[in-house]
């Protein structure tokens, strides 16, 4: 562990993208604890009117404009990443933009950094979402700044992607695809639980490195099977060969206009590496969930292209 001061009760906290999902629910924990609340984002406009959040640009190209923004920060959030390559942005610019990121921070004096990783991040691994979420914590560590690193495989609840599509999809159609015997595990963290644990590590003063992950580890098929009961889908779930999944995907996806799923998620969970075998970091059981909420989930599409492209 470094030398710098350990974070106090004062100051400011910065998060990265506290108008989206994952920062969104950090900042709302920061602020219910008393915290300023400053956040670096790429979308400005979709602050709401009157929000107590200081909003600054996270532009990756302007090191010392970073430097100002992080000036007087106690602790960073980071929640930065692409989920997809997608245009001129890929896995390989994502790692860079981090790299700046926290360079700045150092410069800032910034005094503890909490960053969202990914379960079973490796330089070795035959994906690049996985590899370069690796290189991202070999960076985060070089910088000397005491930091927690947690490592989520799944977020539910609010506005997610991943269940809330499966159950937009199973209200829609009369069958649903799931890849080989479906019996790769998901184990899935709350939003608000992984907010909870993040804030909670803000205020730690030991470099950490620990899984996200819920009291819960359904397979596949178990989680689409909890999540047609709960919104009373009469769709069929149907095996098919595994290639065939983001074939389907994409199929669906060029009518959504949008991104379902890529090649590679298919394989980084069917390898299982969305599932955990580390003690539960969050209380929220999403079978639980699942039947208190069956009644709004995937009322509407989660477009991922339109919330970040």
């Amino acid at each position: 562990m470094s030398g710098r001061k350990a974070p106090d009760d004062t100051g400011v906290d910065t998060v990265t993208g506290a108008f989206s999902y994952s920062g969104a629910a950090i900042a709302r924990e920061l602020l219910a604890a008393g915290r300023g609340v400053r956040t670096l984002t790429g979308h400005p406009g979709r602050a709401p009117a009157g929000s107590p959040v200081d909003a600054r640009p996270l532009d990756f190209t302007d090191h010392d404009g970073l430097v100002e923004a992080l000036t007087g920060t106690t602790t960073l959030y980071n929640t930065y990443w692409v989920r997809f390559a997608h245009g001129a942005t890929d896995h390989a610019t994502a790692v860079a933009n981090s790299q700046r990121l926290f360079a700045a921070a150092a410069d800032a004096k910034v005094r503890r950094v909490v960053h969202v990783s990914i379960t079973h991040p490796s330089e070795d691994s035959p994906f690049p979402y996985f590899r370069g979420k690796a290189v991202v914590e070999r960076e985060l560590a070089a910088t000397g700044i005491p930091h927690a690193v947690l490592r989520p495989a799944v977020l539910f609840g609010g506005d997610d992607v991943l269940v809330n599509n499966i159950a937009w999809l199973l209200r829609r159609l009369p069958l649903f695809a799931v890849g080989g015997r479906g019996d790769y595990r998901v184990r899935a963290i709350h939003v608000d639980d992984l907010a909870r644990l993040c804030v909670a590590r803000g205020r730690d003063t030991a470099t950490t490195t620990e899984d996200a992950v819920g009291p819960e580890r359904p397979t596949f098929t178990e989680l689409v099977t909890s999540v047609r009961r709960a919104v009373g889908s009469r769709a069929r779930i149907v095996r098919v060969p595994g290639p065939a999944v983001p074939a389907i995907a994409q199929l669906l996806g060029f009518v959504l206009r949008d991104v379902l799923l890529t090649a590679d998620e298919y394989g980084a969970m069917a390898s299982g590496l969305a599932d955990s075998d580390g003690p539960a970091t969050g209380s929220t059981r999403i079978s639980e969930w699942l039947t208190e909420h069956g009644d709004t989930l995937g009322r509407t599409y989660a477009n991922e292209l339109r919330r970040h492209f």
